[in-house]
């Protein structure tokens, strides 16, 4: 679950990191009621899942009121990626005397937590490390261990922060840890940490990913999962449980585990087709959670074939294919079906699906013949 910039900001002050006083606005009459109770000068932020704000215009600083009225105007309603800009963060203007970076996230190859921290902040850390990778210090971080203060010191000064920083940076670096663990974060990352001219540090913009597997930990993360970005599709997915991501192609996939559902999208495009979906639903593929995949792809209009996917573990052939021929009995497909299953009882799923078979249901041995074969009939 990816956090607009005043959420992050409001996580990270819930760990005790300094953050800016501001508020979020939903109009042009609120951003102005909020300069007013903030005082000027303020920014006008928009608030969006995307980088690219000040870039795009989406980031202005207002001196007085006016300015605010007229920022806050320009800046709803716009564009900034594709994401339309809906709300906006009026934050209390910061003096800044320089500016670093900060972030943890997750190195799957060494099964470590990595930190990194640069005095370069305020640009997007891509292109520090390709033009001067030297100015990022990383730390790697045993989950078992945690990050001990002596630890985030000779971090600190392996990034070469000026003296004056050290001691706030350490702070926050320490606490920012906190939040990322017991937070079940995925990424938090602080662009700029500002060291203001009274020698103060401060998160001066937020941006945190959440694990959204943990939210039956954090009764306050369903307000996060409310506001994430989906399309139509991907909201009436979301609403059955649904594991899906909206692509812009023809054939809609259906596949059990999300690895295997990568892999079938990866295929598709091997033999040149393209996919409209991904689609993940999980170990169970009964009845109830099949036409609710098959409801959601076949309400896409631009989907011509759909591929379904399965490998039998835990789930047994022939409770797939029982799913299947049920789902099919209460949805309406549009679509030709093309089906590969595989694993465990898959000889007996076959054979329930094998009478069924016809124009509009198909099965394929292989997940590179299922995947020309749905090509086929989407083109």
């Amino acid at each position: 679950m990816d956090l607009f910039e005043h959420q992050g900001k409001e996580f990270f002050a819930q760990y005790g990191m300094p953050v800016s006083a501001g508020e979020a606005t939903f109009s042009v009459d609120e951003a102005v009621a909020a300069a007013e109770r903030l005082g000027t000068p303020v920014m006008v932020k928009a608030q969006v899942h995307t980088g690219g704000r000040g870039k795009a215009g989406g980031v202005k600083f207002a001196a007085d009121i006016d300015a605010v009225r007229e920022h806050a105007g320009n800046i709803l309603g716009l564009d900034i990626n594709g994401h339309i800009v809906q709300r906006l963060w009026i934050e209390k203007a910061s003096d800044i005397a320089e500016e670093y970076y900060a972030s943890f996230t997750l190195d799957r190859s060494a099964k470590k937590h990595l930190g990194m921290l640069s005095k370069e902040g305020g640009v997007e850390i891509e292109t520090v490390a390709e033009e001067n990778p030297d100015a990022i210090a990383k730390i790697w971080v045993d989950p078992v261990d945690g990050l001990d203060e002596e630890v985030t010191r000779a971090w600190v000064a392996a990034a070469n922060l000026p003296e004056a920083a050290v001691e706030g940076t350490v702070d926050i670096l320490q606490k920012l840890y906190t939040a990322y663990t017991e937070g079940d974060a995925d990424l938090v990352e602080i662009n700029p940490l500002i060291l203001t001219p009274e020698g103060n540090v401060h998160v001066l913009d937020a941006k945190v990913t959440l694990d959204g597997n943990s939210e039956y930990r954090h009764e306050d993360y369903a307000q996060y999962d409310e506001t994430q970005p989906r399309d139509e599709r991907e909201e009436a997915a979301h609403a059955k449980g649904l594991q899906y991501v909206g692509l812009e192609g023809s054939v809609g996939v259906i596949a059990n585990g999300a690895g295997l559902a990568m892999s079938t999208v990866d295929v598709v495009n091997q033999v040149g087709g393209s996919p409209a979906n991904f689609l993940d639903i999980g170990g169970g593929a009964n009845a109830d959670v099949m036409a609710g995949a098959l409801e959601v792809i076949n309400n896409d209009p631009a989907v011509k074939s759909i591929f379904i996917n399965i490998f039998g573990g835990i789930t047994r052939g022939e409770e797939v294919a029982n799913g299947i021929i049920e789902a099919m009995n209460r949805v309406a497909i549009d679509s030709p079906i093309v089906i590969r299953l595989d694993g465990t009882n898959a000889d007996e799923g076959r054979a329930i699906l094998a009478p069924n078979l016809d124009d509009k249901l198909m099965m394929e041995e292989t997940m590179l013949d299922a995947a020309r074969k749905a090509v086929e009939l989407a083109s």
